[in-house]
């Protein structure tokens, strides 16, 4: 009987040994990811999230097959939060870094030991790390006559000398800048292996390390760790990735701005199935789509011949999910929010932090508001709910003896020009969360359909034709994937536990 006893408990213990095991297992590449002030503390400002906006505008206008899950956090609700943050390690040994995630740009930099006027604390949360290229056993640094360098810079640089750093440097619109050298070394991102299992699987890039900071990246209680470019330019990290064989060219993000954080994966979504893209257009940096059409309400917004359709090669709207509003070129701005209000004509509007047109609204705001819908080639179109392109002020934000029923409207007009003097419109995170967006760079081509981003995708494992699945994380939160995991544990524990008896 005693030998039979310790028999079930050693089954017992084998068996919690390996589910143990299996939570730190996981399949094709996601990133854990958050929103930057999701947790901050406090209300931010309305103010910071046009000048946040600004900021990478101006950054905009500057210029093997595996499946990759990215941990992420954060919220894009411009009352909460404003970016979203993913988790990765970098080094050897590794060490985790919390990036913004940001497809509008290409680089990858992080914050590094020898860095003037880098932040050392943050209110999101986390605890900062600097990047410390001596105390990695794998880091090198890129020298200017290196193909990197010289393909990023589109030609041998005319200064450059034997053993000369390259260097990189990017100014924002406010007047904060970040600048440094390039270096090339591991990065640490998890690999879909099945059904919510991954495995760490490393890879080597080059990104940069920030020696000198200024202005708002030096001294924000919002600080990250750096900046995640998602772009399509050879500098990216998923272009670098392909390059070398470990990855497709091909990614999606499913952001959540209700709970927080959501889905960003890199690899093949097939599940669920979106049935429509719409084609990039060619020969520009930034992910930019073909505007046919806008709707307010079922009514087509006036827009001048000129500026969508006819000179598609020149404009178009930007898809920036690190951008927290939607920006509107002025020709459209004026005609669109007239429609947007006309149910509406006894609103007392009121500007607040002196840019937001705000109301006091006691309603259900989608029965009192329209739907918008913008339509691109391919009949792909994008909607936005007046739930989602409106937001509610926090009491904290407003004036004493206001109403804490106060509405915001999201849109904003766009005053900046592309490089070729037209008008932009970019869509953000307003428009963008509560979506699944899928992004195939290698075909050129963008889609997206309403999902819930707190549920999970099926990613395609190239090596076995398998489909995994992927499930929202949330950095920001004590809840997600690893709650399910544990509850399965207990159940597993319970079962084992009657199977013995």
């Amino acid at each position: 009987m005693a030998a039979t006893a310790r028999t079930r408990v050693a089954l017992l213990v084998g068996f919690v040994v390996l589910f143990a095991l299996a939570l730190n297992v996981s399949g094709n590449m996601v990133f854990p990811v958050s929103h930057k002030f999701k947790g901050a503390g406090k209300q931010v400002s309305l103010s910071a999230w046009k000048e946040h906006d600004a900021r990478r505008h101006q950054r905009l206008l500057a210029g093997s097959d595996s499946a990759i899950d990215l941990q992420l956090g954060g919220n894009g609700h411009p009352s909460e939060a404003g970016l979203y943050i993913a988790k990765i390690g970098l080094g050897s040994p590794s060490k985790d870094f919390h990036v913004q995630v940001d497809t509008g740009s290409d680089v990858l930099w992080v914050n590094c030991a020898e860095c003037s006027n880098c932040p050392t604390k943050s209110n999101l949360g986390f605890k900062l790390t600097m990047y410390d290229p001596k105390s990695s056993s794998t880091s090198s640094k890129v020298t200017c006559d290196q193909e990197f360098c010289t393909s990023s810079f589109k030609g041998k640089l005319p200064d450059c000398k034997a053993d000369m750093l390259c260097n990189y440097s990017i100014s924002y619109g406010d007047g904060s800048t970040t600048a440094g050298y390039y270096v090339k070394d591991n990065i640490q991102l998890d690999k879909v292996t099945g059904n919510h299992q991954t495995t760490s699987t490393n890879g080597t890039i080059v990104f940069g390390c920030g020696a000198k900071q200024s202005g708002n990246l030096g001294k924000s209680p919002g600080a990250v760790d750096g900046i995640l470019g998602f772009g399509q330019a050879n500098a990216s990290v998923i272009s670098q990735l392909s390059s070398s064989g470990k990855v497709k060219k091909e990614f999606a993000h499913c952001l959540d701005n209700v709970k927080g954080g959501g889905i960003w994966a890199i690899g093949e979504v097939v599940e669920p199935k979106v049935k429509n893209t719409t084609p990039l257009i060619p020969n520009l940096p930034h992910y930019t789509v073909t505007v046919k059409s806008i709707e307010v309400g079922g009514d087509v917004v006036d827009l001048p011949t000129d500026l969508f359709g006819l000179f598609e090669d020149r404009n178009g709207a930007v898809i920036d999910s690190g951008t927290t509003l939607a920006y509107l070129a002025p020709e459209v701005y004026e005609p669109f929010m007239q429609k947007i209000y006309a149910r509406q004509s006894g609103l007392k509007k009121h500007i607040i932090d002196k840019q937001f047109t705000c109301f006091e609204y006691s309603g259900n705001v989608d029965d009192g508001f329209p739907v918008v819908k913008f339509n691109f080639k391919n009949s792909v179109v994008l909607t936005a709910y007046p739930h989602e392109y409106l937001f509610r002020l926090k009491a904290s934000v407003l004036d004493s003896g206001t109403k804490d029923d106060v509405w915001c409207s999201g849109w904003q007009p766009n005053s900046m020009k592309s490089k070729g003097g037209k008008s932009m419109t970019i869509l953000g995170d307003l428009v963008l969360s509560n979506k699944l967006v899928l992004y195939d760079i290698e075909n050129q081509a963008i889609g997206w359909t309403d999902y819930n981003c707190t549920s999970s995708i099926k990613l395609k494992d190239e090596k076995s034709a398998q489909a995994f699945s992927v499930g929202a994380h949330n950095l920001s939160s004590a809840s997600g994937p690893i709650i399910g995991r544990l509850l399965a544990f207990f159940l597993l524990v319970i079962s084992m536990l009657q199977i013995l008896a």
